[in-house]
């Protein structure tokens, strides 16, 4: 019996599917399975945090019936929201610049000069990444009480500093190790000093690299609350994730107010989303650079 066969090229899914390994095929849908369902969750924050408190657990898988945005107003005003918003702008901003004014020349000094101690010290910087951070915060809390910098915004973004150190020394040293070193030879060649080098040729090169760990470093401590909880003890000082927390006792005493439970989270959860979702493409690219040399 002969066989015929049409003679006509594979569709476009047909070579996809051909290029697709057994690892894509079964990972492909997972992941989409994981993204859906947090985008599902996000959805279902959104929407509870315009319901009241009774249509919340009543029909917690509908549409509000009305919209309650006085639940964003009244977790803003009694939860101290505000206040606590100005805090974390200036601790997460703070810490962003700061880190990286540190990491960024160090990163290219390990990069760069080579001495038989330097994987010693990228050694020691990636021994940080590894480190919990409860194992640090008694004899750190005791440190800081000495120095007089607990309770205090500039107390805590030291603290920041200091823990986000590690990971952004360790990520700069792979992406400067990247660049080209011909350039700063020809840099060399016209007189630029070794400073000027650095700041004027390899810096702008490597903004890929340092936009990633400002973005990782901002969505990395946006709602951190262990370091805050222990090194914040005044309301005034308190960031976002304490003002939650707070507003959350605070419904131990005043009722429970659900709708305005999940405005507060939105209020805090929202920032760094919408920075994500903004800027996401860059922190993979930066990454990915990173890790190729």
């Amino acid at each position: 019996m002969a066989v015929t066969t049409s003679g006509r090229p594979p569709g476009r899914l047909a070579r996809t599917r051909s290029r697709l390994t057994t690892t894509q095929v079964l990972g492909v849908p997972l992941v989409w399975i994981v993204a859906g369902f947090n985008i599902l969750t996000g959805l279902w924050l959104l929407l509870s945090s315009l319901k009241s408190a009774d249509e919340i657990f009543s029909s917690p898988w509908h549409l509000p019936g009305a919209l309650h945005w006085d639940n964003y107003s009244r977790a803003w005003s009694e939860g101290n929201f505000g206040v606590a918003a100005v805090n974390t702008v200036v601790v997460v901003g703070g810490t962003a610049v700061i880190t990286l004014v540190f990491a960024a020349p160090a990163a290219y000094v390990l990069s760069r000069v080579t001495t038989r101690f330097n994987g010693g010290f990228v050694l020691f910087f990636a021994l940080g990444l590894g480190i919990p951070a409860q194992v640090v915060m008694l004899p750190l809390f005791v440190v800081m009480n000495k120095l007089l910098l607990v309770d205090s915004l500039f107390g805590l973004i030291v603290v920041y500093v200091a823990t986000s150190l590690p990971f952004a020394v360790f990520f700069l040293t792979g992406f400067f190790s990247t660049l080209p070193v011909e350039l700063e030879e020809a840099a060399a060649l016209d007189g630029a000093s070794a400073f000027r080098t650095f700041w004027q040729v390899m810096l702008p090169l490597a903004r890929g690299g340092l936009v990633t760990v400002l973005i990782l470093n901002v969505i990395q401590h946006w709602g951190e609350t262990v370091f805050a909880l222990v090194f914040i003890q005044n309301t005034d000082h308190q960031t976002l994730s304490l003002a939650l927390l707070g507003f959350l006792q605070q419904m131990q005493y005043n009722g429970a107010d659900w709708g305005g439970l999940f405005a507060g989270v939105a209020v805090v959860v929202l920032p760094v989303l919408a920075c994500y979702v903004w800027l996401g493409r860059r922190i993979i690219e930066g990454m990915t650079v990173g890790s190729v040399k």
